[in-house]
């Protein structure tokens, strides 16, 4: 005799209905990842990047940014939801805002290291959202205080304090890492 043990695996639409308990959640293949909000050095951290981006795709009219937290369905049957810390669609892409979750992959996902992010969890995710669509991933260290770009194409770059973060997904961007962790 043998016994299985079948797995519930979750949808887009019963994520959405989850109740508030103040924690952040993302499906996986239909399988619920719970992570505790981040702490202030990233929320620092996001803001001032997000700040820097959104004027600049705004002033270009280059498409739109999507906050914290914003979820990307990217698969179904069984569900992918994942939610950057910073979004770009591009204009040829952006579309109206919808209610629920956006369809694809945006143009540019930066992720920012929280506290209790490990460098393979974070290039994992980073691999995922390149494999589902995504153009190019930003993974922001907050305590090395460098910027990894992970594209498309498979090259990596990784932009230290002193130097320029300059990536074509977001024409005509550019700026010092510094600036980001002001």
């Amino acid at each position: 005799m043998t016994t299985t043990t079948q797995t519930h695996l979750m949808t887009a639409e019963e994520l959405l209905r989850l109740p508030d308990d103040s924690m952040c959640h993302e499906l996986i293949k239909g399988e619920l990842l719970t992570m505790p909000p981040p702490g202030d050095l990233h929320g620092a951290v996001t803001m001032n990047l997000s700040g820097l981006l959104f004027i600049h795709v705004k002033a270009n009219n280059l498409g739109i940014m999507r906050a914290a937290e914003t979820g990307f369905k990217l698969e179904t049957n069984p569900d992918t939801v994942l939610a950057p810390d910073i979004a770009f669609i591009a204009r040829n892409r952006a579309g109206p805002p919808v209610t629920g979750y956006r369809d694809g992959a945006p143009d540019l996902v930066v992720e920012v290291m929280s506290q209790w992010d490990s460098r393979p969890k974070v290039s994992r995710k980073a691999t995922l959202w390149l494999e589902l669509g995504a153009r190019s991933v930003w993974v922001v260290d907050p305590r090395q205080r460098t910027v990894d770009v992970w594209l498309s194409n498979s090259e990596r770059k990784l932009f230290h304090e002193d130097d320029e973060l300059v990536d074509d997904t977001v024409p005509g961007f550019r700026v010092k890492v510094a600036e980001i962790f002001a």
